[in-house]
């Protein structure tokens, strides 16, 4: 049988594999994907009067990264995939980390926000409380976290892919025990009903 740790490096080991050998299709699939709505959430929470200090969780190939350096910001990149790290480096001209989400190492409160698109569903229920706190003590007074994942009640794999997947009501509960308070939450896409809202975003403040 398995220990705990085999399998958290399992389900590690799989989903950035399954990163790696898509990257390109990832990046065709995704690069014109309108997330204004989610740039806007994020950046409304945020001073608007000063460059940012912005760590993008997860960045995959560069996109949101590009996007806030566009606007004067100091994005950094983080990302498992070798692949997307190589692509975001070369897209957006911005730091990018190469850490996984399981073993972060990140400077003490080194950013005003973080934005985690698509990405911290990645991260399996019985970690999501560790890596949460990591998060928390790399925000700055009164910072932000940003977090967009799909939505639902369960945990395991999809294909290749491990998703651990939360409506609001735990989603609100795995972010206070971690000393975050939610600002606003919304489903996405707009304008459809809900059933065809299969997103959950959330903006949150870190409390001190």
């Amino acid at each position: 049988m398995e220990t705990d740790s085999e399998q958290l490096t399992e389900i590690e080991a799989a989903t950035l594999n399954h990163y790696d050998l898509n990257a390109e299709s990832f990046w065709e699939g995704t690069k014109d994907h309108d997330v204004s709505q989610n740039y806007a959430a994020f950046l409304r929470a945020l001073p608007g009067d000063r460059a940012l200090d912005i760590l993008d969780l997860g960045c995959g190939p560069g996109r949101d990264l590009f996007y806030f350096k566009t606007l004067g910001h100091r994005p950094v990149g983080l990302d498992g995939s070798a692949r997307f790290c190589e692509m975001a480096r070369a897209h957006s001209g911005c730091q990018v980390l190469r850490q996984n989400f399981l073993s972060l190492d990140l400077p003490t409160q080194g950013f005003d926000g973080i934005f985690a698109n698509a990405s911290l569903f990645h991260i399996p229920s019985r970690e999501l409380p560790r890596v949460l706190d990591q998060l928390h003590a790399a925000l700055r007074s009164a910072g932000v976290l940003f977090i967009s994942n799909p939505r639902g009640n369960g945990e395991g794999w999809s294909g290749q892919r491990y998703g651990h997947f939360m409506e609001i009501d735990a989603s609100r509960t795995f972010l206070a025990a971690a000393r975050f308070e939610i600002l606003d939450h919304y489903y996405r896409p707009p304008g459809k009903p809900r059933h065809e809202q299969p997103w959950l975003a959330l903006t949150a403040r870190r409390l001190d």
